[in-house]
Order: C-alpha cells, then sequence, then structure tokens
C-alpha cells in the first residue's frame, strides 16, 4: 500500500475556504469513503495515523479543518451558529459524493465532531451509509466553573464571539504514549471556546439523544469509560434510544481520544470491521 494526501478546498454555504484534505491508496481503488469530522481545538492533520488504518483497509477519507480550526479561517474556536457546522458537514459529504459517486460514504465525528455529524445526520439527512461517533460531545463528563459559565452564558448574548481556555489538558486525552506528540507542540491545534459555540453545542447535545428516531442510517458508537471531557452516560442514553440500529462498545480503561489512546489497535480494528460489514450491507443504498 502507498498512502498519498492529497490538499483540497471546502467551499462553504456562507463563502469561506475551509482546508481539506483526501487520504488515499494510490495503488487500489477505495471501496467507501470516510468523512471524517474532527474535535474541538484540533484538526484534520491529527488523524493520519487513523487515515494510515483506514486506508489499508480499503477506504479513502475525506477530512476537513472545520471553521476557526487549523488551517481554515474564522474566529479560533468560533461558529456563527450550529447550523453552520452541520452545514459544512454536509458540504464534505456532497464534496465526497462528487469526487467519488459510485462509492458509500460515512461520516464518522469525534468529540464536538461526532456532535456536528450527529447534528448534520438528524437534520440533514444527507445522503449516507453509515455514522460513526467517537466520544462525541453529547453533555460534558465535568461541569465547567460557575464563574466561567455566568461570564460565559452574558457574553453569548452580547458578544458570542467572546472566547475562554477549554481548559482541558494533555492527560485528559490519552494515557501517556512515549510516541504520541503533545497537542502543545502542534502550533494548529488551540485551546480556545467562544460562548456562542458552547452554548450552541450544548443545545444540540440535548436535542440529539431526545430526537435520536430521526436518525435514518446504522451507528456504530465507542466511548471510553474513563472519558473525562464527554459524558460516557449521555453517549449509553444515545445507544439505548437507537436500540438495533446502534452498535455500541464502551472502552473499560478508555480516555477521550481513544484512536491515539493505548488500546487504539483494538479501536481501530472495530472501527474497520464494523465499516466493512456497514457498507457491504448498504451498498445499494443512497447514491
Amino acid at each position: 500500500m502507498a498512502m498519498e494526501c492529497e490538499a483540497l478546498t471546502l467551499r462553504t454555504r456562507d463563502g469561506l475556504d475551509l482546508y481539506a484534505r483526501e487520504w488515499r491508496d494510490s495503488e487500489a481503488e477505495a471501496n467507501a469513503v470516510v468523512c471524517l469530522v474532527h474535535g474541538m481545538g484540533e484538526h484534520s492533520g491529527r488523524y493520519a495515523e487513523l487515515a494510515l488504518r483506514l486506508t489499508g483497509a480499503g477506504y479513502a477519507v475525506l477530512a476537513y479543518d472545520q471553521r476557526g480550526h487549523g488551517r481554515s479561517p474564522g474566529t479560533r474556536g468560533h461558529t456563527p451558529s450550529m447550523e453552520a457546522l452541520r452545514a459544512d458537514a454536509a458540504a464534505l459529504i456532497e464534496l465526497a459524493r462528487r469526487r467519488r459517486p459510485e462509492l458509500p460514504r460515512v461520516l464518522y465525528g469525534h468529540s464536538m465532531g461526532g456532535n456536528v455529524a450527529l447534528s448534520c445526520a438528524l437534520h440533514l439527512q444527507p445522503r449516507l451509509h453509515a455514522l460513526v461517533l467517537t466520544s462525541p460531545w453529547l453533555r460534558l463528563a465535568f461541569e465547567p466553573p460557575r464563574l466561567k459559565l455566568l461570564v460565559g452564558r452574558g457574553m453569548a448574548r452580547i458578544w458570542p464571539a467572546f472566547s475562554q481556555s477549554t481548559g482541558l489538558q494533555a492527560s485528559d486525552l490519552v494515557h501517556e504514549l512515549p510516541d504520541l506528540p503533545p497537542k502543545s507542540a502542534d502550533p494548529l491545534v488551540h485551546d480556545r471556546i467562544t460562548a456562542g459555540m458552547y452554548f450552541a453545542l450544548m443545545r444540540e447535545g440535548l436535542w440529539a439523544i431526545s430526537h435520536a428516531d430521526r436518525l435514518q442510517v446504522p451507528l456504530l458508537l465507542l466511548h471510553g469509560l474513563a472519558d473525562p471531557v464527554t459524558s460516557e452516560r449521555a453517549s449509553a442514553e444515545l445507544a439505548a434510544a437507537l436500540g438495533e440500529r446502534c452498535t455500541y462498545a464502551a472502552w473499560p480503561d478508555g480516555l477521550h481520544e481513544l484512536h491515539q489512546d493505548k488500546d487504539k489497535a483494538q479501536v481501530m480494528d472495530m472501527i474497520v470491521d464494523w465499516l466493512d460489514a456497514a457498507t457491504r450491507r448498504s451498498g445499494d443504498g443512497p447514491a
């Protein structure tokens, strides 16, 4: 296998040009396309190892830096609305359809990107074959400081782009691994979230759980039981609401970034095995 990465541009509904990329095996045809939505404060480049595993299994991976993240324009950690975030994800799916119209499409979201991906699937119901969510932000696993919430709530009404630090630590994300570069060493990573974005995501996570019955495609949902960032209990509630439409796996010692953590090989194997079955089942699905 020879993985190659092509830089692309994703044009949004409101005229932004977001940085995007496609990973693919240059020596073999892909069987499906995974459309990837990254988490808060990071960027698509942090998924290169996952992309290597997926391309080796026969998938092309199309990803973008969300607005206000990575190489994309916009105030760091901000969105004008939840509608803009899910429209961006829908634009990625449409880009995948235009580039490879014959292939099944899967939407994959991690953390905040899991919130965005689920929101896109529930509200817009794009032409998809499956959905994968890892550690989705449906609720937080902790209560933010009361003062930070009070300030944020007030600023959300008068200055939604007002930002504060997320306060996340590297130890919240993965167990200590010697071969994992720290986020702090990556100049494209930031720790900002604006008042408007925070409350939009909080509202959307609660809405998604109560409207899970709108989901039209099978879901693979993974969460670490030791995740100190996003709520595993909220993921379990979503899985219960979906019943047989959802395959749910809780990793006993998993922290927030399961695809980077100590059990990442098993996590990636589970994702690939599930995708193989899901894309075969829906091979005659949306075009």
